[in-house]
């Protein structure tokens, strides 16, 4: 695949050349992952996501234009799984395994597509919403985020000529060429590209993927992004995500049952996948309470992936739980991927050298770091924190707790009452960058 000239393509881009969301493939590889587990056993339930900005003095509503972002939202709701890519679904091998996903859901998955959203502004934040069945409105998670960032970079590259849009990607380029050399030099060095969600465009992730690829060579295991996995040929990496025990405790009929829900979300997952698809994310409701009640069977999991707390912090606790439960943590992964960058991926593998498998998720700082690029002072290029959570389920409120209260979702009675049965220890917050 040729390389595209990623500045002259944004000077002169147009709608039909440019659109934000080309594929429905151009998504986390854990949405398929998981989609497939919630069309077997939750077709009923109904969720609603919830785009939500933590970077609060970025005012997205000043930013982006309603119009633009109503005709990319639209846009995405007629793309359709073509028949190249159900194809490679089919018959590509996954984690070793070459029937990862079952015939009659790829068949469903075939006729696919996004369904409605809502969309209104409030105090210059955009309030959006994905309401319907569960099997749909978890698909617009990955390019609703997509579409919210690439429409900021596009607004805040559009005062700036051809040769000054040159210069800022030569120098994005050269920054991240930097911290590629830097990896070169951790010899059993094992990361992936999680930058979807927060990435500064499609182009510049698949040319970041494309460089990271040929810079790392086998240190570079792979990418989140299906579509980028497909094209270059490359793992499609990625297990679960918070939604699943947010839902499930959502739907809980008793305080028992919800605090039985995320080992019951894993129990599920066992039903579908095995091997090195039993990472658990722990922290949804805090990774300390997790611990403290978690069956003895969850340690037979092939790793953990602690994903609020810092690294080297969880991954410390998660090593004295494998021990207590009479496991050998050299046997075991711990995957690291909360906002990290070369720094914090250094000094975490150098921490847990020789202790412990690892891999690294490197997301917004791999996708979308263009900070001091600029010519000028250009705010909108800097990344924001902004999720899309499940914000209810089948009318219930939903909850996410994590390590760090700074991440914390939900209506606020509803999270001191999971406050009240999970526990606080552990949590505490930090400032939450990308």
């Amino acid at each position: 695949m040729p390389t595209v000239n990623i500045a002259e393509r944004v000077y002169n881009h147009t709608w039909k050349l440019d659109p934000i969301i080309r594929s429905l493939l151009d998504t986390d590889f854990y949405k398929l992952l998981m989609l497939q587990m919630i069309w077997g056993l939750h077709r009923d339930v109904q969720a609603t996501f919830t785009l939500i900005n933590r970077t609060t003095r970025v005012r997205i509503a000043d930013e982006i234009d309603e119009h633009e972002l109503r005709a990319q939202l639209d846009h995405a709701r007629t793309v359709r799984f073509s028949k190249k890519e159900m194809i490679w679904l089919a018959g590509n091998s996954f984690y070793g395994s070459t029937q990862i996903f079952d015939p009659k859901f790829l068949e469903w998955l075939a006729d696919f597509r996004l369904p409605e959203y809502e969309l209104t502004k409030h105090d210059g934040q955009y309030v959006l919403s994905f309401p319907g069945p569960w099997t749909h409105t978890s698909m617009w998670e990955i390019p609703a985020l997509a579409i919210i960032n690439e429409l900021r970079s596009r607004t805040a590259l559009r005062e700036y000529g051809r040769f000054t849009l040159d210069v800022v990607y030569a120098r994005a380029k050269a920054k991240l060429w930097d911290k590629v050399e830097r990896l070169r030099l951790l010899p059993d060095l094992r990361l992936s590209d999680f930058g979807t969600r927060r990435r500064h465009s499609f182009l510049w992730q698949r040319w970041c993927v494309e460089a990271v690829k040929e810079g790392l060579g086998e240190k570079f295991i792979g990418t989140s992004n299906v579509l980028l996995a497909m094209d270059n040929d490359l793992e499609a990496i990625g297990t679960n995500a918070h939604e699943l025990p947010m839902v499930y405790a959502a739907l809980a009929p008793s305080d028992e049952a919800l605090k039985d829900a995320p080992y019951r979300v894993l129990r599920d997952w066992e039903r579908y996948y095995g091997g090195n698809l039993l990472v658990v994310l722990p922290d949804a409701f805090g990774t300390a309470s997790f611990l403290r009640d978690a069956p003895d069977w969850v340690a037979n999991w092939t790793g953990f992936r602690p994903d609020s707390a810092p690294p080297i912090e969880a991954g410390e606790r998660i090593m004295a739980w494998w021990r207590s439960k009479g496991r050998n943590p050299r046997d075991k992964l711990l995957v690291f991927s909360d906002g990290l960058d070369v720094s914090e991926i250094e000094e975490t593998y150098r921490h847990f050298d020789g202790k412990v498998r690892m891999s690294f998720g490197w997301g917004t700082n791999l996708t979308n770091d263009f900070v001091g690029c600029a010519p000028t002072l250009n705010d909108g290029l800097d990344p924001i924190s902004v999720v899309c959570k499940v914000s209810e389920a089948n009318g219930h409120p939903a909850v996410k707790l994590s390590d760090n209260p700074v991440k914390a979702t939900g209506e606020q009675h509803e999270i001191e009452r999971y406050m009240r049965l999970f526990g606080t220890e552990g949590r505490v917050a930090h400032a939450v960058l990308v």
